[in-house]
């Protein structure tokens, strides 16, 4: 394909997308209710069930619930998104390189879908319950969230844990195409770690240590994941490559 040819797949590919989430954002506006109990259960399991978040300024409330169902759009939509960002690579792919496209389609969205119920489920919990201890116990403060930044936050959140989940797939690609070798995934891990740390303290500004680790730690647990897939894939295709074809004739 030609650059313009790619440019015209870029922008099909961004319109069915956009076009996707915002129909996943209508749907989210019409459940957001549902969609901020759902989030608010961190925060209730924190504080107590008397607890409820603080509405600050006038507009903090409409534009929380927009918020709220833009990330929840997000999620839905993201098994839409996914397909239509893979299908802009296979177009720039070989034919034999393209048939990993559509094994890492499904992939993408459970894992990105994991990514973000593994956040609000285990890790936001931990980190609320800390932070509220922390105010009481060190700083002798009471903690009054405000509904803008608690949406802030999980919302935020979410979507990193989301994409962080992604790393097997960009991994089992990446080798599948021949861009990078299990050994030189092996050999690198050290500085992996440490870029794995950057990001993850990059993608948690202002958060707590655990919040950072939080995400670090599954991020490499997830690389090595990606590691153990693309060993045990090349080990199965070298055992096929050397059994002997149906009606082959061997001879001592």
């Amino acid at each position: 394909m030609s650059l313009g040819d790619h440019l015209e797949e870029l922008r099909a590919r961004l319109l069915l997308a956009i076009l996707g989430l915002f129909l996943a954002l209508i749907v989210c506006l019409c459940f957001g209710k549902f969609i901020i109990k759902f989030i608010e259960m961190p925060y209730i399991n924190a504080m107590g069930q008397e607890a409820r978040l603080q509405s600050i300024a006038p507009t903090d409330g409409f534009l929380s619930y927009m918020q709220i169902g833009m990330i929840g759009g997000v999620v839905i939509a993201s098994p839409w998104i996914f397909y239509q960002v893979w299908l802009f690579i296979a177009a720039g792919l070989y034919p034999n390189e393209k048939r990993y496209v559509y094994m890492a389609v499904p992939f993408s969205a459970g894992l990105f879908i994991t990514g973000s119920l593994f956040f609000v489920f285990i890790i936001a919990p931990l980190t609320l319950r800390f932070l509220v201890m922390f105010n009481k116990s060190v700083l002798g403060v009471a903690s009054n969230f405000t509904f803008t930044n608690y949406v802030s936050f999980i919302g935020i959140m979410m979507l990193v844990f989301g994409l962080a989940f992604q790393t097997p797939i960009a991994i089992f690609f990446l080798n599948k195409t021949g861009l990078v070798s299990v050994q030189t995934l092996r050999r690198v891990r050290k500085y992996v770690f440490l870029a794995i740390v950057i990001i993850a303290a990059a993608a948690t500004p202002g958060s707590d240590l655990i919040s950072l680790f939080a995400l670090a730690i599954p991020m490499y647990l997830l690389y090595e994941i990606g590691i153990l897939l693309c060993w045990y894939s090349g080990r199965k295709k070298k055992t096929q490559a050397n059994q002997p074809k149906s009606g082959a004739i061997t001879t001592s």
